[in-house]
C-alpha cells in the first residue's frame, strides 16, 4: 500500500490547517521577479538562490538551495550545478532535507527564553517537569539564572555535579566554555556504531572510511551482501546510486535482514530474512560450512594463505605465545572440545534462516571470486554485540573478501556508504582553541539512569563511583528521549536534578522536562557551515539564509555570555568571530590533485575577496573561487575509471604485512583478541571471548521463549528492531506536519501475525515490554519477518500521565538499559507484547497540532 495514502487524509483539509501555521513562509511573490543564483543580490527584493546545508545527521551530505526573498524563504531545490553520471553523480537531498524550511519557519518555534513556572534555586516542584506551565523571561534574566545556579551548584556539589550532555564534536561552544569554567562530567556510548565503536580497532579492521574499498571498485564485485543495511532510508543521496551502478556491471545483491527492505527491492536483491540480534550464529553457521565442505584441491572454500599470513588465532598452529592451543577458532566452530559445533542446523534454529540458505551462502561466498560483504551498524547495536563484530570480520578473512580490487568486508554506512576511503576534499580548521575538561568523570548510557538515581556509576578498572548530578545542561544529543528507558529517565528527572537548561529552536523532549529554555538559532540564521563528515569527493557548504528569528541567539553567542557570567576568559575561548571561523574553513580547505598525493589549496581568495566579505586572510590560489564556492555550496572532485583517487581497503598491509603492520598486538587480523577479552574484564559489565564465541543478546530471540527447547513463548512473544526512518534524521524533523503526512510513522507487522491477533491494517495496537507501553498504528505487510516488529526510531515523546503510556511511537519507552560488553547499547535487542487496542483510535500524526509551550504570566 502506498505510505501517503494511509490515513486516507484529505489533501484539502490538510493544505488548509498546514497553511494557517506557515502563514509565516507564504509572502506572496512577484511573479515577474527573477531568482537569480548569486549570495549577494544586487537587490534584495529579488529573489536570491543560496546553498543551505543540510545539518542533520543522516549520512547523506547533500546539497539543498534555498529560494530566499528578504527574509524569508520561498521554496527549495537540491543540486542541479552539473550534469548528472555514474562516475560525478549529483548530490540530490532527500525528503527531510527539502523540508528544512518547515522546520527552520515552523509555527513551533521557540521565540523567547522561559523559565519553568514552578522552579525555584533546588529545583521547586520537581514533579511538574514535563507539565508544568513557563514564564516568559528576558535574556538578561536567563542568562544571570543559569550563571548563578551553576555556580551556587558547583560550589556546594562539587565539578562534577553539572552534566553537560552529548558529545563535544558536535557543539562545541558549550562543551569549551563550561572546561574554561571548571568541568564537567560527560557522557560516552556506543549510539549508531554499536559494538564496532571500540571491538574493531582491537581485532585490527575499521568501522568507518577506511574498513572498505571506494565506489568505483565496487563495481568490480561479482557479489555483494548486504547485512542489516538499507541505504535507501538511513543514507539517502548517492548510495543507493552507487549500489545500482555496481548492478549495472553486473554484481548480484543479496540482503540479510529482518524486513525487506526498499534498498532490496530497489536491486532486485535476494531476501534472507533473519531474527534481529542473531546474525553472529548465522555467520558462524556459515564459516562452519565452509570448514567442513573446504577441499584446497577440489573445493577450495577457504583462503588458507591469506590466513596463514595475515591473522592470528584461527587454528592451533596459529595461536598467540602463553595461549593454550586448544582455545583456537577453528576448534571452536567444530566443537571439537565443546561437542558443540556451530553447524547450519544450530544456526537456523536461533536465526530462523533456513539450513540450505545457509549453506548456499557459504558456498556462494566461498566460491565467488569477487565479493562485497558489507554490513550497517546496525546489527552490532545490540547487547553482546561485540562478538557479531569479531564473527563477521572473520568470515572475511577466512574468504580473503578484504585487500584487492572487488573484494572488501566492513561497514558501509553514513557518509561512506558504498565508498570507502580518506577525504579527497576536506576544510580547514575553524581557529577555535580545544579547552580540555578538567573533569574525568564520563558516564555510560546505559547508566545514565543510575547515576541519576542511585548516584552511581561503573568506570573502567576501579568497578563502581558515587556520583552527584545536580545539573543537567543539553546540547547535541535529545537525551530525554535518545536513551534507553525513557520512563525512568523522566522518573529520575522529576526526583533528583536541581536545575535543567535547555537550549533549543523548538519544545523537544529536552526543553519539554527542561527548568529554562534559550531559543536557539538554526544554521540557516548563523554566519555559514561547512558540512563534516561529508561524501569524501564533496565539500558541501550553507551560507547565512536568514537573520535569525525572534529572540533567537547562536549557541556560540549564548555560550560566551553564560562564560562572561562565570568569570571565564571568553575572548581567550573565542578569540575570533563566527564570521571568522566560517571563512577559515574555507581558506583553510584543501583538496587532493590529480596525481592521487598531493594537497592544495581549494579555494582562490584575492585583496578583493577579503574587503568584499571582511574576514582576515591572505591572497591564494586555488580551484574555486570564493566567490563561485559561496553560490554554489559545492565542491566536486571528478571521478574516472582509473583515476588515482581509488582506494582499496588494507591494501598497503596485503602488499607488505611487515612493512605495514596493523595497531593491533600481534600487527594481524586478530581471530585470538587478548585485548579484546581483557578490555571487557576492565569494565566489568558481561564477558568479551577472545575468540567470537556465540553470545546470545540480552533481550534478543531466545529471551522471547519461557523455555527454549520447548519453544514455548513467553509473555513478550515478538521481537522489536527500530529502523531509521525517511520522516526525521534520529529525531529531528519529526515535528514538520510534511513530513508526517508523507511518512506516517506506525509499527510495521507481518500480516499473517496480525491476522491471528485478529489486528486489521491501521487499527491503532498497544506496544507493551518490561519497561513501558505505547500505542500506535499497524502497517500489515508481507515484507516484515513473522514474529518481528519496527519501530521507526526518532519519534519525540508524548506519554499519558495517566496511563503512562506513550502515544507518539518512541522506542525508547520500550528498551532497557543494560550495559554489556564493552558497553555497547542494545537498541535492536529488545521484545515486546503486540495486542489489539480496545480504546480510541490514535488520531494520524499529521493531523496532530502543533506541540508548543503552556505560557502563564507571572504576578
Amino acid at each position: 500500500m502506498d505510505k501517503n495514502t494511509f490515513f486516507e487524509i484529505k489533501r484539502r483539509t490538510f493544505l488548509k490547517w498546514s497553511s494557517a501555521i506557515s502563514a509565516l513562509v507564504t509572502l506572496p511573490i512577484n511573479k515577474g521577479l527573477i531568482a537569480k543564483e548569486n549570495v549577494l543580490p544586487a537587490n534584495e527584493n529579488v529573489p536570491v538562490w543560496k546553498p543551505a546545508a543540510c545539518w542533520h545527521d543522516c549520512g547523506g551530505k547533500c546539497l539543498n538551495k534555498a529560494l530566499v526573498s528578504g527574509n524569508t524563504v520561498i521554496r527549495q531545490k537540491t543540486d542541479d550545478l552539473t550534469p548528472d553520471s555514474p562516475n560525478t553523480p549529483q548530490q540530490r537531498g532527500c525528503l527531510r532535507g527539502r523540508s528544512q524550511r518547515h522546520q527552520v519557519f515552523g509555527a513551533d518555534r521557540l521565540k523567547y527564553p522561559m523559565r519553568r513556572k514552578h522552579w525555584a534555586p533546588g529545583g521547586g516542584d520537581k514533579s511538574l517537569r514535563g507539565r508544568d506551565q513557563w514564564v516568559r523571561i528576558s535574556w538578561e534574566e536567563a542568562l544571570d539564572l543559569i550563571a548563578a545556579e551553576t555556580k551556587r551548584i558547583t560550589n556546594k556539589y562539587g565539578q562534577e555535579s553539572l552534566w553537560v550532555t552529548g558529545q563535544k564534536n558536535f557543539c562545541p561552544p558549550y562543551y569549551n566554555m563550561f572546561a574554561a569554567a571548571g568541568g564537567y562530567t560527560s557522557d560516552w556510548g556506543t549510539r549508531s556504531f554499536g559494538a564496532w565503536a571500540e571491538t574493531a580497532g582491537f581485532i585490527g579492521v575499521h568501522w568507518g572510511v577506511f574498513g572498505i574499498n571506494d565506489r568505483l571498485d565496487l563495481r568490480k564485485s561479482e557479489l555483494i551482501i548486504l547485512w542489516g543495511a538499507n541505504p535507501a532510508w538511513t543514507s539517502p543521496g548517492s548510495p543507493t546510486y552507487h549500489y545500482i551502478q555496481a548492478k549495472k556491471a553486473g554484481a548480484k545483491f543479496i540482503c540479510i535482514d529482518p524486513s525487506y527492505t526498499d534498498t532490496a527491492a530497489i536491486l532486485d536483491a535476494e531476501w534472507v530474512p533473519i531474527n534481529p540480534a542473531t546474525d553472529h550464529a548465522l555467520v558462524l553457521g556459515i564459516m562452519y560450512v565452509l570448514l567442513q565442505e573446504d577441499n584446497p584441491q577440489s573445493n577450495p572454500l577457504i583462503k588458507w594463505d591469506f590466513l596463514d599470513k595475515y591473522t592470528i588465532g584461527f587454528d592451533a598452529e596459529h595461536m598467540p605465545d602463553g595461549v593454550d592451543p586448544k582455545e583456537n577458532f577453528k576448534d571452536y566452530l567444530l566443537g571439537t572440545y565443546t561437542n558443540e559445533p556451530k553447524t547450519p542446523e544450530w544456526a537456523s534454529e536461533i536465526t530462523g534462516v533456513p539450513v540450505e540458505t545457509i549453506k548456499s551462502l557459504a558456498y556462494r561466498i566461498g566460491t565467488i571470486e569477487k565479493v562485497a560483504l558489507l554490513c550497517g551498524w546496525a546489527p552490532a547495536r545490540i547487547n553482546n554485540g561485540e562478538g557479531w563484530v569479531h564473527a563477521f570480520s572473520t568470515l572475511g578473512f577466512m574468504t580473503g573478501h578484504l585487500g584487492s580490487s572487488g573484494n572488501m568486508t566492513g561497514t558501509s554506512v553514513h557518509f561512506f556508504a558504498a565508498n570507502g576511503g580518506g577525504f579527497l576534499v576536506n576544510e580547514g580548521q575553524n581557529g577555535l582553541p580545544d579547552i580540555a575538561n578538567p573533569v574525568t568523570t564520563t558516564i555510560n548510557h546505559n547508566e545514565l539512569n543510575r547515576a541519576l538515581i542511585e548516584g552511581k556509576y561503573r568506570q573502567p578498572k576501579g568497578g563502581d563511583k558515587d556520583v552527584n548530578i545536580q545539573m543537567i545542561f543539553h546540547c547535541a544529543n535529545n537525551t530525554m528521549q535518545g536513551f534507553s528507558n525513557a520512563m525512568q529517565a523522566i522518573e529520575a528527572y522529576r526526583s533528583s536534578v536541581e536545575f535543567i537548561v535547555t537550549p533549543a529552536y523548538n519544545y523537544s523532549t529536552n526543553a519539554k522536562y527542561s527548568d529554562l529554555v534559550l531559543p536557539v538559532t538554526t544554521e540557516w540564521e548563523r554566519e555559514g557551515i561547512v558540512l563534516p563528515l561529508h561524501n569524501r569527493e564533496v565539500l558541501l557548504l550553507g551560507v547565512n539564509i536568514v537573520a535569525p528569528l525572534y529572540e533567537a541567539k547562536s549557541d556560540q553567542w549564548i555560550a560566551r555570555e553564560i562564560g562572561k557570567r562565570l568569570g571565564v576568559d571568553v575572548n581567550a575561548v573565542f578569540p575570533i568571530s563566527e564570521k571568522q571561523q566560517f571563512f577559515n574553513q574555507l581558506i583553510g580547505a584543501t583538496v587532493i590533485e590529480s596525481d592521487g598525493k598531493t594537497s592544495v589549496p581549494l579555494v582562490t581568495i584575492t585583496l578583493e575577496d577579503i574587503a568584499k566579505y571582511g574576514f582576515i586572510g591572505k591572497p591564494q590560489q586555488g580551484k574555486i573561487a570564493l566567490d563561485k564556492l559561496l553560490a554554489e555550496g559545492k565542491y566536486q572532485v571528478d571521478r574516472q575509471e582509473g583515476d588515482n583517487y581509488g582506494f582499496i581497503a588494507y591494501a598497503d598491509f596485503i602488499r607488505d604485512p611487515k612493512a605495514h603492520p596493523l595497531d593491533t598486538e600481534s600487527g594481524k587480523f586478530e581471530i585470538y583478541c587478548k585485548r579484546l577479552h581483557q578490555r571487557a574484564k576492565e569494565y566489568g559489565w558481561s564477558e568479551v571471548p577472545a575468540i567470537p564465541k556465540y553470545i546470545p543478546s540480552e533481550n534478543g530471540y531466545q529471551s522471547t521463549f519461557i523455555d527454549w527447547h520447548s519453544k514455548k513463548k513467553g509473555k513478550y512473544p515478538f521481537q522489536v528492531f527500530t529502523p531509521h526512518y525517511l520522516r526525521s534524521s534520529h529525531s529531528t524533523l519529526d515535528n514538520v506536519p510534511q513530513l508526517r503526512e508523507a511518512w506516517p510513522s506506525h509499527l510495521y507487522m507481518n500480516a499473517t501475525d496480525a491476522k491471528e491477533l485478529n489486528i486489521k491494517h491501521g487499527e491503532t495496537v498497544l506496544v507493551t515490554s518490561k519497561l513501558g507501553k505505547m500505542l500506535r498504528p499497524v502497517y500489515c505487510t508481507e515484507t516484515m519477518k513473522p514474529g518481528v516488529v519496527a519501530i521507526p526510531h526518532g519519534r519525540w515523546s508524548d506519554i499519558d500521565e495517566k496511563s503512562n503510556i506513550d502515544k507518539a511511537g518512541t522506542e525508547n519507552v520500550l528498551y532497557e538499559p543494560i550495559a554489556t560488553g564493552l558497553g555497547t547499547s542494545g537498541w535492536n535487542s529488545c521484545f515486546c507484547n503486540i495486542e489489539k487496542w480496545s480504546g480510541a483510535q490514535l488520531t494520524a500524526d499529521a493531523y496532530l497540532p502543533p506541540r508548543f509551550p503552556s505560557f502563564v504570566e507571572e504576578k
